[in-house]
């Protein structure tokens, strides 16, 4: 990755408050690891969870988080702008990464909206399936969401090798620079194909 100076969008007049919109790429793996690896050892040493069924967790876990991304970036991260709050609103939450793509800190989730959005959810799904079923589930759709956090820092600062890779920087990039309400998807464009935003652009 090339090493260069970056000077960011200031988001807010508060010093305090702006210094802490920035977030290093690696504070979510060290957030969010420790907590996944307390949901497996309850999942497992406390509810008796079976290690050979973790599979259909990790399936169902990680193809939620694929869905609630693609929700979360189209409905929320790209809500329509009807009045000077929306607009303050977009901006805050997703519009400045559209205004500088580039920048750095300005990447991954910070830890306390991610944890904001985390808790309901967690108890909604706890709902749905029970305390037991819940803790290996969302450990795996937190690994879903550390997946999404590095792809989209991976397809914004380096150049993949990959097939796979190739193709998930060129559709993000067709979303940044050609038409934003088409590939939502970051990690993957499964939910752009079921629900017919993903386009292919040809490039001149």
């Amino acid at each position: 990755m090339k090493k260069y100076k970056h000077k960011s969008i200031r988001m807010y007049k508060s010093d305090f408050v702006e210094r802490h919109s920035h977030v290093q790429p690696l504070t979510p793996l060290f957030v969010w690891t420790p907590i996944i690896a307390f949901l497996f050892y309850l999942a497992i040493a406390k509810e008796n969870v079976p290690v050979s069924s973790l599979y259909l967790y990790a399936i169902s876990g990680i193809l939620t988080w694929t869905l609630a991304e693609y929700i979360l970036h189209r409905f929320l991260f790209h809500l329509p702008i009807i009045g000077p709050f929306t607009k303050w609103f977009n901006f805050i939450l997703h519009g400045v990464h559209h205004e500088d793509p580039i920048d750095p800190t300005r990447l991954v989730m910070p830890p306390i909206p991610g944890i904001v959005l985390a808790l309901p959810l967690y108890f909604m799904f706890s709902l749905i399936m029970g305390s037991v079923h819940v803790k290996p589930f969302f450990a795996f759709f937190l690994i879903g969401y550390l997946c999404y956090d590095y792809i989209h820092f991976y397809t914004h600062h380096f150049t993949p090798k990959t097939r796979l890779g190739k193709a998930l920087k060129y559709n993000h990039m067709q979303h940044h620079f050609v038409d934003p309400k088409t590939n939502l998807g970051i990690s993957s464009p499964l939910w752009d194909y079921v629900f017919g935003t993903f386009k292919t652009y040809k490039s001149k």
